[in-house]
């Protein structure tokens, strides 16, 4: 893995903690690829919390991606290099000078924290860096790897990563100019629900200053319940649900017990209940210790206070799971129903939804409680746990009609992705921006760009904090305006829920 060589204009060079890194120049920037934070968790470390990465000896070419951990084949991702050097970070900086100073901005790639792979296009972070912010990109263990929970293995494996790729930020990063006291975290999806889990992790404490989270799921697992859904990927596979039973199985084979039972995961229903019917077969777990509450109970009861936060979500947060579903356009009465029986966990959820939104038929309904369920309420529920544990807040909504696919998905669920990074034709998210871009695409993510640089620069993104009054929130469109927050009749059908840590269901 070594190379002999010095320095260039063409091959930047840092000395890491563990050795020297040789990068390359790419649009003006120094770009480290590929960079292990800790070891490879397979072998004897199978299962296990991340172990710092050892040293090296001569220079370390970092031109390539580095592997991305096993995942779920449901969803197609980039091919990518082999190997079991999973835990690695991406560099994109301006001038890789100790002295620079600069904000630093750590992104942790969402897929239902059962895909993710930080060497796609779409978090290629050239625009973002070449804003005068040195940008991090990492991978970390998924699905029955990283948030299974095993017995004899420390839980949320998969946000113990995240906690030590944060360290190796804090530890290196002033070598390639950026200043360790001033890292804010960013994450959409899964990535949007890591942020949130580090926000009240004890072992997250001072690794970062401010947090930005797109799109925040409300689904945090029980013991109990995280508990036997590892029984039954066990169960597919023949084996102990324990470190030793599922270390029988080779980790490229782990993922399809994953996904057996995710295609099957309606049979559950009565005992795992709401996540069965949009299956969900992985999130953290509040396990006591990693992660003690969920990220609404903890931020109300004062954590993190001193951690400045962006929150905010799409208006369509759903449509795209309709599609993908194949239920887009199709979505029947029975079907909208189900969804609001078993989403709200309210006996007459349907009927306070149909007289809440007395125009909207059965379609609308049903996207409107998955994505509120989901993605909306949690997420705007946040920023009321910030305010009511005394901290301070942004909120935002992402409401700008996508018109990729004839304008179908509407401000959809990762229409985000690409504007913040700002690859509008590229990679797979692109294809909801449209081709060519159009104009206002280009304006509107050199707009949210903007903004998140800034909060990462100086806390400030740009508008109004949020508030238990006003409730002012950013919505990003064609023109982009600040009013209270658009969707209260959302927020007042779920104000009660306090999205507690999903149970088992009694079988």
């Amino acid at each position: 893995m070594a190379a002999a060589g010095t320095p260039s204009e063409s091959e930047p060079q840092v000395r890491t903690a563990a050795g020297v890194l040789r990068g390359r120049r790419e649009a003006g920037l120094a770009v480290f690829r590929g960079i292990p934070f800790a070891e490879p968790p397979v072998g004897e470390q199978r299962f296990a919390a991340p172990r710092p990465v050892r040293g090296w000896e001569g220079v370390r070419p970092a031109v390539a991606y580095g592997p991305p951990p096993p995942q779920s084949a449901i969803l197609a991702v980039a091919d990518s290099a082999a190997g079991d050097d999973w835990l690695t970070v991406n560099v994109w900086t301006p001038e890789p000078d100790s002295g620079s100073g600069l904000p630093v901005m750590v992104w942790i790639p969402g897929g239902g924290y059962a895909i993710g792979n930080s060497g796609l296009l779409d978090y290629d972070a050239g625009n973002l860096a070449a804003t005068g912010t040195v940008v991090v990109t990492l991978n970390y263990r998924l699905g029955i790897e990283g948030f299974a929970q095993i017995e004899g293995a420390p839980a949320n494996r998969g946000l113990l990563d995240q906690v030590a790729a944060l360290e190796w930020v804090r530890d290196n990063i002033r070598v390639f100019g950026g200043d360790p006291d001033r890292v804010t975290v960013f994450g959409q999806s899964a990535g949007a629900g890591s942020v949130a889990a580090l926000l009240v992790m004890p072992r997250a404490a001072g690794l970062f200053r401010r947090a930005i989270a797109q799109s925040v799921p409300g689904t945090f697992f029980s013991p109990e319940l995280a508990t036997d859904l590892t029984a039954a990927f066990a169960t597919e596979l023949g084996v102990a649900p324990t470190v030793s039973g599922l270390s029988e199985v080779p980790p490229d084979l782990l993922p399809a017990a994953g996904d057996e039972v995710f295609a099957k995961m309606d049979r559950w229903r009565e005992r795992w209940g709401r996540i069965t019917l949009r299956p969900i077969p992985y999130a953290p777990v509040i396990d006591g210790d990693v992660l003690p509450t969920t990220p609404w109970q903890g931020l109300a009861d004062g954590a993190a206070r001193d951690v400045e936060l962006l929150v905010g979500h799409t208006r369509h947060e759903h449509r795209l799971f309709s599609l993908i579903d194949g239920v887009l356009g199709q979505v029947t009465r029975e079907q909208t129903e189900i969804a609001l029986h078993v989403l709200t966990a309210d006996p007459d959820g349907a009927r306070r939804y149909r007289e809440a939104f007395p125009d909207a038929d059965d379609e609308e309904l049903y996207e409107l409680v998955n994505a509120d369920w989901l993605f909306r309420m949690p997420s705007v529920a946040l920023a009321d746990a910030r305010i009511a544990g005394g901290g301070r807040v942004h909120l935002y909504e992402l409401t700008w009609t996508a018109p990729g696919m004839g304008g179908a998905l509407g401000a959809c669920h990762g229409l985000d992705v690409p504007l913040v990074f700002g690859n509008l034709d590229s990679g797979r998210t692109a294809m909801l921006i449209g081709d060519p871009p159009p104009p206002e695409a280009t304006e509107l993510s050199a707009r949210i760009r903007g903004s998140w640089t800034a909060f990462a620069a100086h806390g400030e993104p740009g508008w109004p904090a949020y508030d238990a009054g006003q409730r002012l929130t950013q919505i990003f469109d064609t023109p982009s305006t600040v009013t209270a927050y658009p969707e209260e009749t959302s927020r007042l059908l779920w104000r009660d829920c306090t999205f507690p840590a999903l149970p088992l269901h009694a079988p």
